[in-house]
């Protein structure tokens, strides 16, 4: 397995309708921002799509970006669209694109990384703590979590 990222991939086509095939409607919005070349206009011009792939396979992706559904904020930069694909749950995939996002981050001299979710319990196993609860883009509540570097 290794770690690409979709913007400075060869194949953008082909990743792009790997990413169409996620089962998750945020799944589904990233692909028509990245097909519709609207994600940075949304994010951030530095956005990167990480991508963990096995060969042709599309293992789970990310995105390291300024801004995420926590707008407008000063808190960057954030880690979106987290996802893992069925077959691959429960491997603790994620945490590869995770550590490279961390590795990112420190390289600029970022001291803290967010992550907007509603999930509960499933970021802390990778070291993040929860910030605290934040509006998103649509006025519902988020929980918003930091890892600091």
């Amino acid at each position: 397995m290794k770690i690409i990222e979709y913007f400075s991939a060869d194949d953008k086509e082909y990743w792009l309708s790997k990413i169409k095939e996620s089962d998750w409607g945020a799944g589904q919005y990233l692909y028509e921002l990245l097909k519709n070349q609207k994600l940075k206009q949304f994010v951030g011009e530095n956005t990167k799509v990480l991508m963990l792939v096995d060969g042709e396979d599309l293992v789970s992706f990310c995105t390291f970006a300024e801004k995420d559904d926590i707008q407008p904020t000063d808190l960057t930069p954030w880690i979106g669209w987290v996802y893992t694909f069925p077959d691959y749950r429960g491997n603790r995939y994620v945490g590869k694109l995770l550590d490279y996002a961390e590795i990112l981050a420190e390289e600029a001299g970022i001291k803290n990384i967010y992550i907007s979710t509603n999930h509960d319990g499933l970021y802390e196993k990778y070291g993040y703590e929860f910030f605290r609860m934040m509006k998103d883009m649509h006025g519902e509540d988020s929980r918003v979590y930091v890892r600091r570097l």
